[in-house]
């Protein structure tokens, strides 16, 4: 006799498997100072940086709703504290990243306020205003070097480490170490009670709104929350790049064009997208780098394909066809058959 049961579980044999490769990587990633070069590392730390930055815009966009195109304000922000406080305030470089942090998440509270009153274009257009508000703000600083910059200290630097090598090893592991702090922090953010309001929100915000879910303060704490950890990634970046001016801390190219595009290829609403799509950028990135502006013709025309042909970006079609979640957040209901005499 075949007994039919069903088990309701948010994991699977391919989460499992993909929590044991993920894990023997990061080790493996750990270890890099080992065995990689400083070229190496250096790359790979950027890659860990981009994907911290994509998994936060994704976030905002994929699940509430939120498409900034002034995630740059927080980046350079972020870097500015890093540079004031260090400077001025005399805090270590990795102390001042979480002060740095700490102050972003407080400035995006009156932002906030002002820009969640717009709606759609109007929103993503409010949030590069504030950004280029804030370039000019800090060209204005004559202190932190005006319109051309200023460079780190070597004092400042050399308190990270006494020699090059450790100072290099420890940003690559700071690198690390905040591209998995997002990962997880989104991972268990989205599996939390707030998380499935959000996935609410994002699916059909007027019947969510109609079940009691707070959307106005759901979004909010995801945009705060999201501003804090950018502007610790943005002091991260300088961190390693030494130098900061307005131009480059406030690009909105390399802070929030390409991490669109690194979310749009990989799949925007999901935790594997980012991280895929992150892969792919940079791959091409490496390939066609030389080709100077022809590069960018191609990174346009390969965000024009996979939008066409495939609107939930590499990511949703792996999925659509093999059916794989290797971060599970939804519950799904599974049949176990037992046989019996």
């Amino acid at each position: 006799m075949s007994i039919q049961n069903h088990t309701v579980s948010r994991s699977s044999q391919a989460a499992r498997v993909a929590a044991i490769l993920g894990a023997l990587v990061l080790l493996i990633l750990i270890a890099a100072p080992w065995w990689a070069g400083r070229a190496d590392m250096r790359l790979m730390g950027e890659i860990f940086l981009y994907l911290a930055l994509a998994s936060l815009w994704n976030l905002m966009a994929g699940y509430a709703g939120l498409v900034s195109v002034g995630q740059q304000a927080f980046v350079g922000f972020g870097g500015y504290m890093l540079f004031a406080l260090t400077i001025f305030g005399g805090l270590h470089p990795i102390f001042a990243i979480g002060a740095a942090g700490v102050l972003g998440a407080l400035i995006a509270v009156p932002m906030a306020v002002l820009i969640f009153r717009l709606r759609g274009a109007y929103f993503a257009i409010g949030t590069w205003v504030f950004a280029e508000v804030f370039r000019l703000s800090f060209a204005q600083m004559s202190s932190l070097g005006g319109g051309s910059g200023s460079s780190l200290p070597v004092g400042i630097v050399k308190s990270l480490a006494a020699s090059r090598s450790g100072r290099e090893a420890l940003s690559y592991w700071l690198a690390l170490g905040i591209a998995v702090v997002v990962i997880a922090a989104v991972y268990l953010f989205l599996r939390s009670r707030n998380g499935l309001a959000l996935t609410a929100i994002r699916d059909n915000e007027l019947a969510a709104g109609s079940l009691g879910i707070d959307i106005w303060r759901t979004k909010f704490v995801v945009y705060v929350v999201t501003a804090g950890l950018t502007t610790m990634v943005g002091a991260l970046i300088f961190l390693q790049k030494l130098r900061i001016s307005p131009d480059a801390a406030f690009s909105v190219n390399d802070w929030t064009a390409f991490v669109i595009f690194i979310v749009v290829i990989g799949g925007i609403g999901t935790i594997e997208g980012p991280i895929i799509g992150t892969l792919i950028f940079f791959a091409l990135r490496e390939t066609l780098a030389d080709l100077g502006t022809t590069y960018l013709i191609v990174l346009g025309i390969v965000a024009i394909v996979v939008m066409l042909k495939a609107p939930k970006g590499v990511w949703g079609l792996i999925r659509a066809r093999y059916d794989l979640q290797l971060f599970p957040l939804s519950y799904r209901v599974q049949q176990k058959s037992n046989k019996a005499d």
